[in-house]
């Protein structure tokens, strides 16, 4: 009597025959294949528990419920698996009667093919999630500049630069007269009708008191209000002569105005 092959370690076992293993427990293997494989199994029990192992591996990864579907889908199901039936002869290796069929091993090819595609949509919805969140980032606001021009006959101005990013501003005014005591400048800034923000009688808030020099200059860094990040809520700015010890009382009139 012939004697058996040696049977290869498992960790040996080249690669053709894993590839033919694994393709015998997914269904893809040809009928030349399967008969190839048929013949090692029979002569190498290393293949065989190989075998098992693969399949108890994919089973632990990929099993899962087999639901019986509509009996109008299993009849479709039925009726399109028909031609490939017939053209791939089945295949009886020897091998441990607790591996399921290859029907079954296919559905859960199937099913862990699903897998990968749930896998693979979770990422691409993962990425335009940060998209989504990217662009709900703040983008940096732009410097803007308020020009305020006399309401009188005298030469006076004044411009408000502002970054509604760091809410500071530069106040440059020119050619104001200087303030007997007791009187001070107020800088106001106007708001449109129904702005979602605090503001006195006369829509306005507060932003600034200063006084000038003997030149009637000031050049100073002030801090704005939050008004200045919704510029869109901005009516006017304007600076009016107030009382030193109540500038927020609001009476005096603008003597400088944006247009």
């Amino acid at each position: 009597m012939p004697s058996e092959p040696p049977s290869e370690p498992p960790s040996e076992m080249p690669l053709q025959s894993q590839l033919l293993i694994a393709g015998y427990i997914l269904g893809d293997l040809d009928p030349e294949e399967a008969a190839e494989l048929e013949q090692l199994l029979s002569h190498n029990s290393a293949m065989t528990a190989e075998a098992e192992q693969m399949q108890k591996a994919l089973e632990l990864a990929y099993g899962v419920s087999e639901v019986r579907p509509p009996d109008h889908l299993r009849s479709m199901i039925l009726n399109a698996a028909q031609p490939q039936s017939a053209a791939r002869p089945a295949v009886t290796p020897r091998v441990n009667q607790n591996l399921v069929t290859r029907r079954s091993w296919w559905n859960r090819s199937i099913a862990a093919a699903a897998a990968m595609v749930i896998l693979a949509l979770g990422i691409n919805n993962y990425r335009l999630w940060q998209t989504l969140q990217a662009s709900r980032t703040p983008q940096p606001l732009q410097p803007v500049t308020y020009s305020l021009q006399s309401t009188g006959a005298n030469a006076a101005t004044a411009a408000v630069q502002v970054n509604p990013n760091t809410l500071e501003a530069e106040l440059t005014v020119q050619n104001l007269s200087p303030l007997p005591p007791g009187k001070t400048y107020a800088l106001w800034t106007i708001l449109k009708k129904n702005a979602p923000f605090t503001a006195d009688a006369k829509g306005a808030v507060l932003t600034e008191a200063f006084n000038v020099d003997d030149r009637g200059t000031v050049s100073r860094t002030i801090a704005v209000p939050d008004i200045y990040r919704a510029q869109e809520w901005i009516a006017r700015v304007a600076v009016t002569v107030e009382d030193a010890n109540a500038p927020q009382k609001h009476q005096g009139k603008p003597i400088l105005i944006t247009q």
